[in-house]
């Protein structure tokens, strides 16, 4: 993953998301997860799986809130790489009267997984 060609010098933070895209295990972490996904039906579809998952992870890594996180995606070309999105994706969302969509497709995995934990712990 390449977040910034045009430079020769990589940020601190650049090269903590080359080293997470690399050791997270996406494939399994969208596994247990994409079953309880939104599936788009009935409203605006909804970001990627991909995009939100990312976005979640950075947030915590980062500690933005979640206004916090989608301004930064707007403002940050390396964040935005990061998560998948275009900035005019990112753009639209902004602008639209709608835009809090990602915030509540967010707040909904956050709940999800926060609730496989407890019940992972629970079990244990």
């Amino acid at each position: 993953m390449t977040l910034n060609s045009d430079r020769h010098t990589q940020t601190r933070r650049e090269r903590f998301l080359i080293e997470m895209d690399q050791v997270v295990p996406w494939k399994g972490l969208i596994a247990l997860i994409e079953p309880h996904y939104p599936k788009g039906e009935g409203g605006r579809p909804p970001y990627p799986l991909m995009a939100i998952l990312r976005m979640h992870l950075m947030q915590n890594w980062f500690g933005y809130s979640d206004p916090e996180m989608e301004e930064s995606l707007y403002e940050t070309t390396i964040l935005r790489h990061f998560a998948g999105l275009c900035l005019e994706c990112c753009r639209r969302r902004i602008i639209d009267p709608g835009a809090d969509a990602m915030l509540t497709q967010h707040r909904s995995l956050k709940s999800e997984m926060q609730q496989r934990v407890r019940r992972s712990k629970q079990g244990q």
